[in-house]
């Protein structure tokens, strides 16, 4: 037995706080009842329907890397009706989530996955995964404020921990840095820079954990091979 929330995060309907949303929107049913919390514990060998219709036989767990170009945003729908990454997908894709978010105008690694359960445990910062941006800044950056950002600084009431800085290069005004950091707030990189008197022109995601952007290309996906995915998961992110 488990609980709805995690069966239908398992069966790729959403991340577990999605499948949980949809609760709450009484657009899930069991064996004719509408569910009323996220509690509720299932086998699976009920009839489980989203707005009415059966959900897909439970698929073996699959992750992808995906270059998002800017422009694009990372949700399924957008209320601005604006493109979105699941939009411009190659063709033949199964549908998939996103493992986190990179906003409107940022680009890079993307991992995409047809398992809500995968996306739930590879977003938390417990796994202790680093991800790794090269940024282009504009402004005067200085070896003092680098060394706030690895203390970590809190900005409008939120807190910000350790962010590893390095200038990579720089001319005139405008440097690239190299940026490391293991949590990833809502557009962390932007606030805290801005914070620092520094304006992001560019911010491109390098690596998630063990996942590289490498030589993928603008919009292309490459599917990371079950051998793969066991040895870098290991046996803490068994499903």
């Amino acid at each position: 037995m488990m609980r709805i929330a995690k069966f239908l995060a398992r069966a790729g309907v959403a991340s577990r706080r999605g499948a949980e949303e949809l609760i709450r929107q009484g657009r899930i049913t069991v064996n004719g009842e509408v569910v009323a919390s996220p509690a509720l514990n299932v086998s699976g060998e009920e009839k489980i329907l989203l707005d009415g219709e059966k959900l897909a036989a439970t698929e073996v767990t699959r992750l992808w890397l995906y270059y998002k170009p800017t422009g694009l945003v990372t949700t399924h729908k957008d209320e601005k009706g604006r493109s979105t990454v699941f939009d411009n997908l190659p063709s033949g894709m199964p549908r998939v989530i996103s493992v986190g978010r990179l906003d409107l105008n940022s680009e890079g690694l993307l991992l995409l996955t047809n398992s809500g359960e995968l996306a739930h445990k590879l977003e938390n910062p417990a796994t202790g995964w680093i991800r790794r941006y090269k940024v282009r800044v504009f402004g005067e950056v200085r070896k003092e404020d680098l060394q706030k950002m690895r203390q970590g600084v809190s900005i409008d009431g939120v807190n910000y921990g350790n962010i590893k800085a390095e200038i990579e290069s720089g001319q005139g005004a405008n440097s690239w840095l190299k940026i490391a950091l293991s949590e990833g707030k809502n557009r962390e990189i932007r606030k805290v820079m801005k914070f620092f008197g520094l304006e992001v022109s560019r911010l491109i995601r390098l690596s998630y954990g063990p996942f590289q952007l490498g030589s993928l290309r603008k919009g292309e996906v490459r599917e990371v091979s079950s051998k793969v995915l066991r040895e870098q998961l290991g046996s803490s992110f068994e499903l």
